[in-house]
């Protein structure tokens, strides 16, 4: 046994031990040592104030016990006392440190409210209530009711275990006359049942402050019964309380119990008629018949600081009169925003990133890829970009998995508003060695991403052999597939035996202490995840679900949104995170899920970074007003630099965190009203829309794409979502746009450390009510009935290939809201990958389908939209039918085959001959009419560039392969 404990004690101090050196290696030390010093302060405190005060009660009830004549014990108390006897002393000490060890280990999770109390910064905003600062509600609080609650937990321990020993020793004893006792008995439970009423007391005195965190009426916050009943109440249930706490202690002294039974009778009774009859009372028949009057200056508070605390109360709101009316040149004061119109789906061209910038089975990309915006030769270029990181399943074996293949290589990227001319995506930065427009000289080893190993082992001294596979060979490198030895700092060592032997217990691995691949100075990567480092070393953040990679002053840089938050704002409605933060990218797992937290208040008060090489972790003070922020920076001063020291080009490609963005939509659906009258009638509730391109209920997700909202003089990389009409079960509720939110996400102003004053500003188009400017189901709707795009698209699917409609973008333009989305044709086989070949453009009824943008929205506008569109923004037919044409089909165009346009009139022509001919019977003319419509849908194939008969496509070529030495 002593063994077992011993061995159990080394494997659990291995952990800690390893917890240090990865703190320690990371320069986050300070964070691991205060947070695991006050779990152990707050534990230690806490078991020895339960173990004290049950142990005090034990030892005075035994103490106190009556010596009495053994034919007045009760046979049964006595067998009690005489198994207890020989135990008893062990069980004093036992019981009480049993009891504190359990307690303490639940008030240790309480570690966050003590050092937020302790550390606490005021808001600088009162409440309209109490006139107390919101730092109360938010810091004081919660502590109190933590204090209160464990306080009053341990005097009913000491009190349950003072009555079992009175009662085991006589002090209390039941005879035919009724309940008897001792004077020291009664001395000491009323001095308990006094304390206990006195924190019964204080509780109900804050029960008055907590109405305004309430969530149990209509709305959030204390309302007119709250104010006007239940706060008077608990004050009158405070003072009655103290009062028969004080005749309780007086009781325990002179032992006269009358005032304080008669006392506590009448609090109970008191609790029950002023605590819930009368506040029903005046709910029923007060608040009810008159509740939109009575409860109007309180649905206001509710409203304004719900609105306060998620940072939607500065949101501009502009009324926007949206037209569904087309004519030419509409667009053509929409410049910035058509020429920027992204056609790349970063939800669907990661199989065409895969099978062109793959290379080796040992690399992948994520599913979803990331959008973000490069200044290319003095423009901004929205950008679809990824990293190419390891593919852990491909490597078998320890030495494979954790030796030689520890990195991927290099970032990818592609314009987000162009193609090339046969659909491909058109790269701005791709290839081994990584070049682009973006950077030739960057660091391109990804060591540190979103698919890593569990660990790597890496690192060495100067002349060691080099272990780790770099990157596939290409054409000029001799000695083929290059190899490197990682040189940066990045995990803590693991030369010595004891670390090997430390982390050997860590990952349960006899290879790492046998391989003579773990060197001197060799170090061990791990906890690699973007998000799991900034989790660990900053523990109060919630981390946004989204990481995004960027090339940042010649390095990978990862960038993480992180927040702080509170459930105790008053007046503010909760959200939960999970909830509100649900879409059909979560859903696919194209982007962490939030964890399902209850919060009311929420800051985007951190940007955090990752260098993918190695490691380091920098957490920026961006929204340095939050007090919650500054509380926790007075808990790990030093952990957190202020905003002023981040590089030009690092906040160049900060942007608005999706997260924060998606809980905020949620409340905007009620929360943009901000009258009270109207709220309460509920009569202009919003709905966020469901995704039209997945079939499923599931909200469509925001967009990140640059344009120029109205009323603003330029365009800026922005976040956007749209509002429809709160959707009814029954489904009947009109599809039509009620509202378009867009968020600054531009906060670069070329000036290291200096922010845009128009970041994070929220600017919200208010469609009239009568609006019949179709939301985005219906717009959806429209494209697929169609005529001539169902006509093409069935087409199209009835040969070898899939057609897949890409994100439906929504954007203000040409004084009402321009839909486009881009349409993909993948192949079939294995190696197939989707390539734009059409584009779908809808303003009001009308709908555009062609093979480039500007001609799908010249379709659109009566021929003539005014816009001006990227070059490349589309394909070119005859290119697309090359062998790659159609996702790598191999199709090409016949000779003398005829336009599209020709093929499809062809195929209506024999389709409506068909139905003709059936319903006149006349079967031998059906049966050329069919065969005139096989005709016609095999030349449309082949001049749209997909082969009817198509078995897949090559691999893409991989660089040329060398020998060996």
């Amino acid at each position: 046994m002593v063994v077992l404990v011993l061995v159990a004690a080394f494997v659990g101090l291995t952990q800690l031990y390893t917890d240090v050196l990865w703190y320690d290696q990371l320069g986050y030390l300070s964070v691991f040592v205060t947070e695991n010093v006050t779990k152990i302060v707050i534990f230690v405190v806490a078991a020895v104030l339960v173990a004290a005060l049950m142990f005090a009660s034990l030892f005075l009830a035994y103490r106190s016990r009556p010596i009495t004549a053994e034919s007045i014990v009760d046979d049964n108390l006595r067998r009690y006392q005489e198994a207890l006897e020989p135990v008893r002393k062990i069980v004093m000490v036992v019981v009480p440190v049993l009891f504190g060890l359990f307690a303490a280990s639940t008030a240790m999770t309480q570690w966050d409210t003590v050092l937020l109390f302790l550390n606490q910064e005021p808001f600088g905003q009162e409440d309209p209530q109490f006139g107390l600062d919101i730092g109360f509600y938010v810091f004081t609080l919660p502590f109190l009711r933590f204090l209160i609650g464990f306080l009053v937990s341990a005097i009913l321990l000491a009190g349950v275990a003072g009555i079992l020993m009175h009662y085991v020793y006589g002090g209390i004893r039941i005879t035919e006359r009724g309940l008897s006792t001792t004077r020291a008995s009664r001395v000491h439970l009323g001095v308990l049942a006094a304390l206990f009423l006195l924190l019964q007391a204080a509780n109900f005195w804050l029960d008055r402050y907590s109405t305004l965190q309430s969530t149990s009426g209509t709305w959030t916050g204390a309302l007119y019964t709250d104010v006007n009943a239940v706060i008077p109440t608990k004050a009158i249930l405070a003072a009655a309380a103290l009062i028969v706490a004080i005749l309780f202690a007086v009781a325990s002294f002179i032992g006269r119990w009358r005032l304080p039974v008669i006392g506590t009778a009448m609090l109970l009774v008191v609790a029950v008629v002023a605590g819930g009859i009368y506040p029903w009372i005046v709910q029923r028949f007060q608040v009810t018949p008159t509740e939109q009057a009575l409860e109007s200056q309180y649905i206001q508070r509710n409203i304004d600081l719900t609105r306060s605390a998620y940072g939607l109360d500065e949101a501009d709101v502009m009324p926007y009169d949206a037209t569904t009316e087309t004519e030419q040149g509409a667009l053509r004061q929409d410049t910035e925003t058509t020429s920027n119109i992204r056609l790349l789906d970063p939800n669907v061209v990661s199989a065409a990133f895969s099978q062109l910038q793959q290379f080796r089975p040992y690399y992948q990309f994520p599913d979803t890829l990331n959008v973000d915006r490069y200044e290319i030769d003095g423009e901004v270029q929205d950008t679809v970009i990824a990293t190419r990181e390891l593919n852990p399943d491909q490597n078998q074996g320890w030495f494979n998995q954790h030796v030689v293949y520890t990195h991927g290589y290099g970032v990818v990227a592609a314009y987000g508003n162009r193609v090339e001319v046969d659909g491909k995506p058109q790269f701005m930065q791709s290839g081994i060695p990584s070049r682009g427009v973006i950077s030739d000289d960057y660091e391109p080893r990804i060591y540190f991403g979103e698919n890593s190993p569990l660990y790597s082992i890496v690192g060495g001294a100067e002349g060691d052999e080099p272990l780790e596979l770099d990157r596939p060979q290409t054409a000029g490198d001799e000695a083929g597939d290059a190899k490197t030895t990682f040189a940066g700092n990045g995990g803590p060592s693991i030369g010595n035996f004891f670390n090997r032997l430390a982390y050997g217990i860590k990952f349960q691995s006899s290879d790492m202490l046998l391989s003579d691949a773990v060197r001197p100075e060799s170090q061990i990567l791990y906890d690699r995840d973007p998000r799991e480092r900034i989790e660990k070393v900053a523990p109060y953040l919630t981390v946004d679900g989204a990481p995004y990679p960027a090339i940042i002053d010649g390095q990978v840089q990862w960038i993480v949104d992180a927040y702080t938050t509170s459930d105790a704002f008053p007046y503010s409605t909760p959200s939960v995170l999970q909830e509100a933060t649900q879409d059909t990218q979560t859903a696919q797992g194209a982007a962490a899920a939030l964890p399902p937290e209850r919060v009311n208040y929420i800051r985007n008060s951190v940007k955090a970074t990752v260098n993918a090489y190695d490691g380091t972790v920098n957490l920026y003070a961006w929204d340095d007003q939050d007090p919650v922020l500054k509380a926790w920076q007075n808990v790990f001063p030093n952990t957190l630099q202020p905003y002023s020291e981040m590089s030009a080009e690092l906040m160049a490609h900060v942007r608005y965190p999706q997260d924060m963005f998606k809980v905020q939509r949620e409340l905007l659906n009620r929360y943009h009203v901000t009258d009270a009258g109207s709220f309460y009638q509920n009569d202009d509730v919003w709905s966020v829309p469901n995704d039209p391109t997945q079939d499923s209920d599931v909200a469509l997700p925001p967009y990140y794409l640059s344009m120029r909202m109205p009323g603003e003089e330029e365009a800026n990389f922005s976040l956007t979502t749209s509002f429809i009409p709160q959707q009814s079960e029954t489904g009947n509720t009109r599809n039509v746009m009620y509202g378009y939110l867009s968020a600054n996400s531009d906060a670069g102003t070329g000036e290291d450390g200096v922010k845009s004053d128009e970041y994070g500003t929220l600017r919200l188009l208010e469609l009239p009510r009568s609006s019949v400017v179709p939301g985005p189901g219906q717009a959806q709707n429209l494209f697929n009935s169609d005529t001539d795009v169902s006509t093409e698209l069935n087409l199209l699917r009835q040969g070898a290939s899939e057609v897949i409609n890409g994100n439906l973008l929504t954007l203000p333009a040409g004084g009402g809201m321009l839909y486009v989305q881009p349409v993909y044709v993948q192949s079939s086989g294995d190696a197939a990958y989707p390539t734009l070949r059409r584009v779908l453009v809808g303003f009001g009824e009308e709908v555009g389908f062609a093979p480039t943008l500007e001609e799908a929205l010249d379709e659109v506008f009566q021929g003539d939209s005014g816009a001006q569109t990227s070059t490349g923004a589309g394909v070119d037919d005859a290119e697309a039918g090359t062998p790659d044409g159609a996702g790598g089909d191999g199709a090409q165009p016949p000779a003398g085959g005829g336009s599209l346009e020709d093929a499809l009139s062809d195929a209506n022509q024999a389709i409506q001959e068909s139905e003709a001919a059936l319903q006149e019977g006349d079967w031998s003319a059906y049966g050329e009419a069919q065969q005139r419509l096989q005709d016609a849908i095999e030349r449309a194939l082949e001049a749209d560039g997909v082969a009817p008969e198509a078995e897949g496509e090559p691999a893409p070529e991989e660089p040329a392969e060398q020998p060996a030495g």
